[in-house]
């Protein structure tokens, strides 16, 4: 090897090794450092390595050096700090859509943005989470074919899945007995822990796929249709009627709440919305929900603490909901 291409290995060497070895409370000596070099049978002198250190320096790595006792070289910025990339860390387990095997491939790559010791720091993390995960392992890929769609102004196709009982095990199964969906593709939101895509389709309008259940996700020629229905001002505010992304008519609905609520209310709905006091202790809003079962759901959840004003027809439909779930419940 030519002593310049030498010289060039022993200086990204070294950065590694103070990228690695080193951070704020662990700092590394020059000797130290000639040894590491020795055992990667690079050879070195302890000059060499002071003027390859000043080196990286004038190109803008900020080695730092404490003198005396317990003293030596440490990297000190870094492009991610240890809170930002435990941050991190949790997202990607906090995630649903990403699968136990790929987080810990996600960790594992976010460990090489800090040394050693703090990489420990974030691995004890892995173990901290019992959450449930897909098992789809293409979604990473079909999000890529999505956005490369979108960007290229293309249709898609894809087979549609949903799990379904067959003798007695849980399957996948084709959602239109192997048809394939034909899909103009608009935008990608990210709902209650999981991936959608918003598309047009002929015939039926804007709708809403969860990507981990496409499969087979191919690229047509076809340019993408329903331009005249998009729009991306409004992509924000799409999801927020829908709950869980449950397919049901979009109908504005007044909510009276008790007021230890409020920020139930506003987690759901925003920081916009318009709370008009009642009383005391009382708070009124009208918002656009996706009337469907999981809405339902959602307001059973806080008892007697949220009541349905209007409209009538919601009002009823949910009265009728709640009996039909204590009729069941009586039939055990």
């Amino acid at each position: 090897m030519a002593r310049s291409e030498k010289q060039k290995e022993k200086l990204f060497t070294i950065y590694r090794i103070l990228a690695k070895r080193t951070d704020e409370e662990h700092r590394i000596s020059v000797n130290q450092i000639v040894e590491e070099l020795r055992r990667q049978e690079i050879p070195a002198e302890r000059k060499s390595v002071y003027d390859d250190i000043e080196t990286l320096r004038d190109l803008g790595v900020d080695v730092e050096l404490r003198r005396g006792r317990g003293g030596g070289y440490w990297l000190n910025h870094r492009r991610f700090e240890l809170p930002e990339l435990k941050l991190l860390v949790d997202s990607v387990q906090a995630s649903r859509f990403i699968t136990a095997k790929k987080s810990q491939e996600l960790i594992r790559k976010l460990c090489d943005f800090t040394s050693d010791y703090q990489a420990a720091e974030l691995n004890r993390q892995v173990y901290a989470s019992s959450r449930i995960k897909t098992m789809n392992e293409s979604i990473y890929y079909n999000v890529d074919a999505l956005h490369r769609a979108i960007a290229e102004d293309r249709q898609v196709s894809f087979v549609y899945k949903r799990w379904v009982l067959r003798s007695g095990r849980v399957e996948k199964a084709e959602s239109r007995l192997g048809n394939r969906y034909v899909v103009s593709p608009w935008a990608l939101l990210w709902e209650d822990e999981n991936y959608y895509l918003v598309g047009y389709e002929e015939q039926k309008g804007l709708r809403h796929y969860r990507v981990d259940r496409m499969e087979d996700i191919d690229q047509l020629e076809a340019v993408r249709l329903g331009v005249e229905v998009y729009d991306p001002a409004n992509m924000r505010n799409y999801a927020k009627p829908m709950f869980g992304m449950f397919s049901g008519p979009v109908q504005r609905v007044t909510l009276e709440f008790d007021m230890k609520l409020l920020s139930a209310m506003i987690d759901r709905f925003g920081q916009g919305i318009i709370v008009v006091p009642v009383g005391i202790d009382k708070g009124r809003i009208q918002v656009e929900v996706a009337v469907s079962p999981l809405f339902y759901g959602w307001l059973t959840g806080f008892g007697s603490g949220v009541r349905i004003l209007g409209p009538q027809t919601v009002k009823n439909d949910y009265q009728r909901h709640l009996q039909e779930i204590l009729a069941a419940q009586q039939q055990l």
